[in-house]
């Protein structure tokens, strides 16, 4: 008789969570979201811990909640979690007034916004990637010097008497 659950958006791989009524711009809160997209979480924790900018403290719990969704409602391996998307959105604008002279009145608007981060499990690209190969027998070995003819067009030394 309930209501039927929604289908998951996300793909199996992927855990969310969404910060809602954050007091402060959407441009402030979008410079933040820039420094930890693309990132391991361990890495981006790391930087909103010390990051200098008073809201990197709310991203930085919402970030913990992402990661908690993914270890315990997805099983997902905190150790090759990457910040796959933090998209930043508008959210309600409070209206207010200064008065000003002559009886007028100034509008200020103070504005709220909302962030959601989508983490990934990937694993690290040192496992998956193939060891180089070892050259044949036929093919030069480079030494990383310089050619003769570059060393030899150079003028030599002045001698001392």
């Amino acid at each position: 008789m309930g209501k039927e659950s929604r289908a998951r958006v996300l793909k199996d791989h992927q855990a969310v969570a969404i910060g809602r009524n954050i007091r402060v711009s959407p441009r402030k809160l979008n410079l933040v979201a820039q420094s930890i997209r693309g990132k391991r979480v361990d890495r981006a924790l790391n930087e909103l811990s010390f990051s200098p900018k008073r809201i990197a403290k709310d991203v930085k719990k919402i970030l913990q909640s992402a990661i908690a969704n993914a270890e315990n409602n997805h099983d997902l391996d905190v150790d090759d979690l990457v910040v796959s998307e933090a998209s930043v959105g508008k959210n309600l604008v409070m209206k207010r007034f200064h008065a000003r002279a002559r009886g007028n009145s100034g509008g200020i608007e103070k504005f709220f916004s909302q962030i959601t981060i989508i983490v990934e499990e990937k694993k690290r690209e040192e496992e998956s990637k193939p060891a180089p190969k070892a050259k044949a027998d036929g093919e030069k070995k480079s030494t990383g010097k310089t050619p003769a003819k570059k060393n030899a067009a150079k003028k030599p030394a002045k001698e001392k008497k």
